[in-house]
């Protein structure tokens, strides 16, 4: 039998060379990262070849939706890993252990509630995003049965983010890799094989979620090291759950509006017709897995500023912000000539349909050469949050990604009727937020170094 508790997969990162503990750290998010994407994005590619190209918008359309609610649980969680990966460096076994069964209480509340709003939220939702006749039914039924199975999602996430917070992002990326290849078997099963359509690749991912959240909460529960879970001690501490919440409610509310501001991008989308959606579709499932690098990076960042915090290793903070910065510019600007060169096989994945294909082209040469702009925002914002400045990225973000957004697209639309503008809105957003958060950062430190958290 294989040993789940071994204790090398806990990594400290208070002592050592700092780029190696990011890039190895990294690795497994980035791949675990890629792994869960790639939930959805087989669903668009089942959907997109063996069943229609209306049910390849209907996949995408229900993006926005799914991401508010799961966005507002990640803000959740990405607090309640700051406590835990703080209480860890600083080798606070009680506290530690607090922090997580509040955790995971706290988790299986809100997976219940998030389950009830979520089914009951789906046919407004859709009606808001201006849903076409053609898409509205595949939609609804996607996201229904989605929602049936929110709490697994909700479980292997929390999970999986409690163990990262004490450097283990090893047997998380496992789980997804065996899920995933699950979720395609699946797939093939109930589209090719039993013609479920829709319904088939919703029932799949659900399945593979709930395997997922299973194998996440047996090594929390045989492991014998300091952040062993025990169903018994399962209880909320006001103190921890205070703690969470100062820095998981900004992260929550800012990726909840964010994600619900998409829902408006996706109702301009939607007018231009189901082919343009489906071709949208196609488009971001290749973002999504581009934008992965800086992403699991920031959330290297944001483990690795947290340790040190706890630890009072505060001189290597900085230096690892800039080393993170570093290695996901460099491997973003690699992707971004890549997928230039290879624009139409990557969108062929999805559909042989001519104008959903056109479409998928014109977005993804459109929009790639400004993911250099998300590096910046990506990163700092997970040092600030490691850092436990969790307001300032959020407002930043809100203010760049939701406000400035919806006021462009209002303004643009009034006055122009094509496509290009209409994408466009994503760009200026990161832009726009990549200047913001590089100042506040600069300032931030400034005030911690003026305050004796941080070595000039």
């Amino acid at each position: 039998m294989i040993d789940l508790t071994v204790k090398s997969n806990v990594r400290d990162m208070t002592t050592g060379t700092i780029w190696k503990h990011l890039i190895l750290f990294s690795i497994p998010l980035l791949i675990g990262n890629f792994f869960q994407q790639l939930y959805n994005t087989v669903d668009s590619v089942i959907v997109g070849n063996f069943v229609s190209s209306q049910a390849l918008a209907a996949v995408g359309s229900t993006a926005p939706v799914i991401n508010t609610l799961v966005g507002t649980f990640m803000g959740l969680a990405t607090g309640a890993g700051v406590v835990i990966s703080n209480y860890f460096g600083a080798k606070n076994r009680e506290k530690l252990e607090t922090s997580i069964h509040t955790t995971m209480l706290l988790t299986l509340i809100l997976g219940v509630a998030f389950t009830i709003i979520g089914i009951l939220m789906v046919p407004p939702m859709l009606r808001f995003m201006s849903t076409p006749d053609d898409v509205m039914h595949d939609a609804a039924v996607y996201l229904r049965i989605y929602f049936g199975g929110m709490i697994a999602v909700m479980v292997y996430n929390m999970g999986a983010g409690i163990l990262r917070a004490v450097g283990d992002s090893t047997r998380p990326l496992y789980f997804l890799c065996v899920t995933c290849i699950l979720n395609i078997f699946f797939d093939l099963l109930f589209v090719v094989i039993f013609h479920m359509g829709i319904a088939g690749v919703a029932c799949a991912t659900v399945l593979s979620e709930i395997i997922s959240a299973i194998l996440v909460l047996l090594v929390l529960m045989r492991t014998h090291e300091v952040y062993r879970l025990s169903l018994k001690k399962l209880h909320i501490n006001p103190a921890v759950l205070k703690q969470i919440c100062i820095i998981g409610i900004p992260a929550a509310l800012q990726m909840a509006v964010t994600s619900f501001s998409n829902v408006f991008v996706q109702s301009y989308i939607n007018r231009f017709g189901s082919s343009c959606m489906a071709g949208w579709t196609s488009y971001t499932k290749i973002d999504q897995l581009v934008i992965l690098p800086m992403q699991s990076l920031s959330m290297a960042a944001t483990t690795f500023t947290g340790q040190n915090l706890g630890a009072a290793n505060q001189e290597r903070i900085e230096k690892g912000a800039k080393t993170a910065l570093g290695i996901s510019l460099g491997i973003t600007i690699a992707l971004t000539v890549f997928i230039n060169a290879a624009t139409t096989p990557l969108i062929r994945l999805f559909t042989s349909q001519a104008d959903v294909l056109n479409y998928g082209c014109i977005f993804l040469r459109f929009m790639s050469p400004f993911y250099v702009c998300c590096c910046f925002n990506q990163i700092h914002s997970g040092v600030l949050r490691g850092s436990g400045d969790a307001t300032g990225p959020m407002i930043i973000m809100l203010s760049s990604f939701v406000v400035f957004r919806q006021i462009y697209l209002f303004i643009v639309t009034r006055f122009i009727h094509t496509l290009y503008p209409v994408a466009f809105a994503y760009p200026a957003g990161w832009i726009l937020c990549s200047v913001l958060m590089f100042f506040y950062y600069r300032r931030h430190c400034r005030r911690l170094k003026e305050k004796g958290i941080l070595k000039p």
